[in-house]
């Protein structure tokens, strides 16, 4: 509550709005990975990457997919990034 009434304060000291909290944006990039099944490296707080696809994420989660290796549920709050990967990493059958 405080860092939103501190929000609000600034914003009126400058005279312009808050930007919205949630833009939609995450939640579309994340569709996208999911429905390409795009390979993914996911970075987390505590220094681990983890690669694999995106399979299913709702607001607090994330299932991340892997080969050889156990599937995860991944609470976002844990996340630093996400980064799609290379298709030199994915497939190097394609490299020429």
């Amino acid at each position: 509550m405080h860092l939103m009434s501190s929000r609000k304060h600034n914003a009126e000291i400058q005279g312009k709005p808050n930007p919205p909290y949630e833009t939609g944006r995450e939640s579309q990039q994340l569709a996208s990975l999911c429905e390409n099944k795009t390979p993914v490296t996911v970075k987390l707080r505590d220094g681990r990457s983890l690669r694999g696809w995106i399979e299913y994420y709702d607001e607090e989660i994330l299932r991340l997919t892997r080969d050889r290796e156990p599937n995860l549920f991944i609470y976002k709050s844990q996340i630093v990034y996400i980064a799609e990967e290379p298709i030199e990493h994915t497939q190097p059958q394609l490299r020429r």
